[in-house]
């Protein structure tokens, strides 16, 4: 994802789109401690990036807004996007909140074309969540994480095996995973500055200079990665959300889309034979501000229509009506297990 967090918080709140936005939280606040979890490309452009200290971007960029994070809100719509990823292929590894790797070998489009596969997905993901990605192809995992850094933001770079040389020679050294500062500075010494630098090292030398990391560059530069996308063995959630033209004002409107977003819902959940504990409701308001809601029971809900459906308008009632109507309903269904797994409750006889 391009600047997750800060684009997170630019699409909940539109009249920072325009502002060098840095999420952490106001080091006028706190007495200056504090770091950047990230920051928005505006903010960029003044030499801010993640984990610097909060004071010293203040400093790069005294009209920057600090934005103190929401990982409630961000794990929500991870959650959300780890949802479309799903319906592309279950070999998903994630690597953090903004970042995974699909294996798209046996997709679930039954699409060829990687390129045409990547175009869906950053359409789907723009279409439903108003976020970019950028997106990365290529036959190992290595390559495919420096495509996807190499045309941000909504970019999308393909590196085919014949490619992959010529690619990784012209990296500069420092975008070798695994490169930081000290090993930079000791590469420099060494007179390795490119990839192409790097490629004309022995593996010996290198495995006597770096230890277990030689070895790794020297066949990184190589575009050897053989480590495959390890997927969940279990997803974590599944949902459904629907964002509206015409905003919606009346009750039985919103019993409407709710039964068909349950209908979706469960579907999903019983194609992938799973049920769930928690389910959640999602509401997004004319202006913008989004709330949600989650009822949690001790045993699974049954993957019924009706059921998910009376569940989200009770949670539905708890949230407070605005001026202007809801743009967006979302129904998601959490805390999963297989549909073989079920609570059991046993009679106990107390002698």
């Amino acid at each position: 994802m391009d600047a997750f967090f800060a684009s997170v918080v630019e699409r909940e709140h539109p009249s920072l789109q325009t502002k060098p936005l840095v999420i952490a939280k106001d080091p006028n606040l706190t007495g200056g401690r504090g770091v950047v979890t990230t920051a928005n490309y505006r903010a960029r452009q003044f030499g801010i990036h993640s984990a610097m200290p909060a004071e010293q971007a203040r400093r790069l960029c005294p009209q920057a807004v600090f934005f103190q994070p929401d990982f409630t809100l961000f794990r929500m719509v991870s959650d959300q996007i780890h949802q479309i990823f799903h319906e592309y292929t279950d070999q998903i590894e994630s690597v953090a909140l903004d970042e995974a790797y699909l294996d798209i070998t046996d997709n679930r489009m039954n699409v060829d074309n990687p390129v045409w596969l990547a175009h869906l997905l950053q359409s789907e993901i723009w279409e439903k969540t108003h976020l970019t990605c950028s997106t990365g192809i290529s036959y190992c995992k290595f390559l495919a994480k420096e495509a996807s850094d190499y045309q941000k933001p909504a970019g999308m770079t393909m590196i085919s095996e014949q490619e992959a040389l010529p690619f990784l020679k012209r990296l500069p050294i420092q975008r070798f995973r695994g490169v930081g500062k000290q090993t930079s500075i000791k590469m420099e010494q060494l007179g390795i500055k490119t990839g192409a630098d790097l490629y004309q090292l022995s593996e010996a030398l290198l495995i006597n200079q770096f230890g277990k990391l030689g070895y790794i560059l020297y066949r990184r530069v190589r575009g050897i990665d053989d480590r495959p996308v390890i997927g969940q063995r279990l997803r974590k959630s599944l949902g459904k959300e629907e964002t509206f033209r015409h905003f919606l004002t009346e009750l039985s409107a919103m019993q409407t889309v709710l039964s068909r977003l349950a209908k979706e819902v469960c579907s999903g959940l019983q194609k992938s034979q799973l049920h769930g504990k928690t389910l959640v409701l999602k509401v997004r308001y004319a202006d913008f501000t989004t709330r949600t809601r989650r009822l949690t029971r001790s045993d699974f809900f049954s993957n019924d229509v009706d059921e998910l459906q009376e569940a989200a308008m009770q949670i539905l009632t708890t949230l407070p009506s605005k001026p202007g109507g809801i743009r967006l309903l979302g129904l998601t269904v959490t805390n999963l297990a297989n549909l073989h797994f079920t609570n059991l409750t046993l009679p106990l006889e107390v002698k």
